[in-house]
């Protein structure tokens, strides 16, 4: 059995972070291992408070897991400093990582920013270059691109700027520019380290319970690439287990609630 690790934050209403990956990863067939950047306590509702972790912790994390159980891929998630940002680049250097999915999560809901400046510098220059796939939303986009990201042409320029600024740092990025902001439809891009590019259409689903969208899709596109799927692949299976996870109408919790992670094993 292939293992991914989940770098990410605890969200203690187990719809999002590394609960959410833990899930996705168990849906898989995959091993789950963590490395916690940040605890929150929250619910459906929203965020009440934050504890991040400290880098030395995050770096210890990540080596106990390489040492012991190599993972087969990677998901890095929420990380609000610049300091974890470099700690978690540095070990994954250190330690040859492979299949390595950034869900650059900068924006919350409301757009406002989750990180300040000095991360988001760290985050494009030192982290995105690692990364086999980068999977921005259009206003994260937006920030690693420099431009407004509002309609289809605008996803694939950003795509492209961002897959050549990680190009020019070293890197052989993928990017998949998620399309599912201010739209009606779920039409997401997907440009690759040479230039090609490919659309991933899809109509949006009607429900409010949409909280850990994102964390699922990444993580489910690293358990495809453990299981040895092309990126491609990866993310069109991903789409579609994140289709199935927000179909079956689960409905829990007073505001946006969780996706049903285990859909497919009912």
């Amino acid at each position: 059995m292939n293992a991914v690790l989940s770098i990410a934050g605890s969200d203690s209403s187990g719809g999002a972070g590394i609960q959410a990956d833990i899930k996705t990863i168990a849906a898989h067939g995959l091993f789950a291992e963590t490395a916690i950047t940040a605890l929150t306590a929250q619910n459906t509702l929203g965020v009440r408070s934050v504890m991040e972790a400290t880098p030395r912790i995050v770096a210890d994390q990540i080596d106990a897991v390489f040492e012991d159980i190599p993972p087969a891929a990677v998901k890095v998630g929420i990380v609000s400093s610049a300091e974890i940002i470099e700690v978690i680049a540095e070990r994954l250097s250190a330690h040859r990582a492979r299949n390595v999915v950034v869900d650059p999560m900068m924006v919350a809901t409301s757009g406002s920013r989750l990180i300040d400046g000095g991360a988001v510098s760290a985050l494009a220059d030192a982290l995105v270059p690692l990364a086999d796939i980068v999977t921005p939303n259009m206003p994260e986009a937006e920030v690693l691109a420099g431009f407004p990201v509002v309609d289809d042409d605008s996803m694939l320029r950003a795509a492209n700027a961002i897959v050549e600024r990680a190009a020019a740092k070293g890197g052989a990025t993928a990017v998949l520019v998620k399309g599912g902001h201010g739209t009606a439809s779920a039409d997401d891009v997907l440009v690759l380290p040479d230039g090609s590019h490919r659309w991933f259409r899809a109509a949006r689903i009607d429900t409010a319970n949409t909280h850990g969208t994102g964390c699922t899709l990444s993580s489910a596109i690293a358990s495809g690439l453990a299981q040895g799927k092309t990126l491609e692949e990866a993310v069109a299976d991903a789409k579609e287990y994140v289709r199935g996870a927000l179909s079956t109408g689960l409905d829990l919790g007073r505001g946006s609630g969780p996706l049903d992670h285990m859909w497919a094993h009912r």
